[in-house]
């Protein structure tokens, strides 16, 4: 599949794999899906689309990952990726500060059986390539019901004065580069490319 993959055709391969997700219904191959993402993101890059905050705010589930630096090389779409398994439930939430324009709480929750790990803290989007910065400050692990650690994780903002005051290099990020009312789509700082699907607003 060559970069003549058209955005059209991009958006209707995510939203498939997003409905698949929702009302398991037939979903893409890993390879089409990561084009999609790689079209999407060269598209936005080129229309320089911006997105609000508040187009993020809600909770969502994680569908599809591309954790290997996707990219093109010499027009050819690289790397792959694949479907979050059913057994995993992987969930992002932002949720927004009150009179903090701009400002958010970042939370990030794993479900295995009756494990629960979720990470938490403070997130910023600074008006720029969608970038939406963040810190990872609390952890909470639970079973059964059952709190097995709630505590800080020694997080750079630890060893800051605040969160405002680490730099954006030293922070994790994701880059937005897609943004729909059902689902959204992010690259990370470490280079993987993931597919989110609403669960709640």
């Amino acid at each position: 599949m060559s970069s003549a993959f058209s955005t059209d055709s991009a958006l209707e391969v995510l939203s498939a794999a997003a409905m698949a997700l929702s009302k398991s219904g037939p979903r893409p191959d890993g390879k089409a899906v990561t084009v999609a993402l790689l079209e999407a993101e060269k598209t936005a890059k080129q229309q320089r689309r911006t997105y609000p905050l508040e187009d993020l705010y809600g909770t969502w589930r994680l569908c599809f990952t591309a954790p290997k630096k996707p990219h093109y090389r010499s027009g050819q779409p690289i790397g792959s990726g694949f479907y979050v398994p059913a057994l995993a439930v992987a969930q992002i939430s932002f949720l927004p500060e009150t009179d903090q324009p701009g400002k958010a709480t970042i939370r990030n929750q794993l479900r295995l059986g009756p494990l629960q790990i979720t990470f938490s803290g403070p997130a910023r989007y600074p008006g720029r390539k969608n970038l939406l910065v963040f810190d990872f400050t609390r952890l909470e692990v639970k079973t059964l019901g059952a709190t097995l650690y709630s505590g800080a994780t020694g997080s750079k903002t630890a060893k800051a004065a605040s969160f405002e005051a680490v730099p954006i290099g030293q922070l994790p990020f994701f880059s937005f580069f897609l943004a729909q009312p059902d689902y959204v789509a992010a690259r990370g700082r470490s280079g993987g490319l993931a597919l989110w699907v609403r669960s709640e607003r």
